[in-house]
């Protein structure tokens, strides 16, 4: 699946990844291949991504929204 990590000022990661971890409001969670539609509110923490070579990537956000649909992973960070 696709994702791009997106902060006001720049563009923090984009490329292919297998699992993303993220810290959502009321607990972390995780997103894999074919995950269902999906909105939701980010709170300050670690988003986690295994990329397609199976390394572990990791970026502080201090909140935001994702947004999930046809396997693209949409992170608006603050």
């Amino acid at each position: 699946m696709r994702i791009e990590i997106i902060s006001p000022t720049t563009t923090l990661f984009s490329g292919e990844v297998s699992i993303v971890q993220l810290p959502g409001i009321d607990g972390s969670f995780e997103i894999l291949e074919s995950h269902a539609p999906l909105v939701s509110a980010l709170d300050k923490g670690k988003v986690k991504v295994v990329d397609d070579k199976n390394e572990e990537k990791f970026f502080e956000i201090n909140g935001g929204v994702v947004e999930v649909s046809n396997n693209k992973v949409l992170v608006l960070a603050e």
